[in-house]
């Protein structure tokens, strides 16, 4: 099973929930916790990591808080994962090639390399926008996606 870790779930719940209101509003750590019923001391450093990746902007001060770095149809799935895992990956040799001893003679390696490239596609056509819903500026979710022949992305 390919799965996300509890802590880029919940920056993704967080980065939803930040494009859902007006994009001037600053939202302290706090009122985010409050708001989406997830524990501050997470929600603190769920924000302070995206913001070191560029995908929030941190105010200081009194009325100080996060705000999004760029519009919600402008961050892309694949960047949130990727601030908050790592780089995508669906093998380890699709993200550190040369770590496995097999990796040359390996007959598998170059499809999961194309699988690996279809998933990271899939997931940077997908915008924070999309996430967010239905009533967010700039929602697009792609019906189909290339390299997914036939296959559709619906929303639920």
């Amino acid at each position: 099973m390919l799965k996300l870790s509890r802590i880029t779930d919940y920056g993704i719940v967080l980065m939803a929930h930040l494009a859902r209101g007006p994009a001037e509003t600053t939202r302290n750590a706090r009122e985010v916790a409050t708001d989406t019923g997830l524990p501050t001391p997470v929600v603190s450093k769920v924000l302070k990591m995206l913001a070191r990746h560029g995908l929030l902007l941190s105010h200081r001060g009194v009325k100080g808080g996060y705000t999004l770095a760029r519009p919600a149809q402008q961050i892309a799935v694949s960047e949130m994962i990727t601030a908050l895992e790592g780089p995508i990956g669906l093998t380890e040799c699709t993200v550190h090639p040369g770590v496995c001893p097999q990796e040359l003679s390996c007959n598998v390696r170059d499809p999961w390399q194309r699988i690996n490239d279809v998933v990271r596609v899939a997931l940077s056509e997908v915008s924070l926008a999309d996430l967010a819903g239905p009533d967010s500026p700039g929602t697009t979710l792609p019906l189909a996606s290339p390299g997914f022949d036939g296959v559709e992305l619906t929303e639920r």
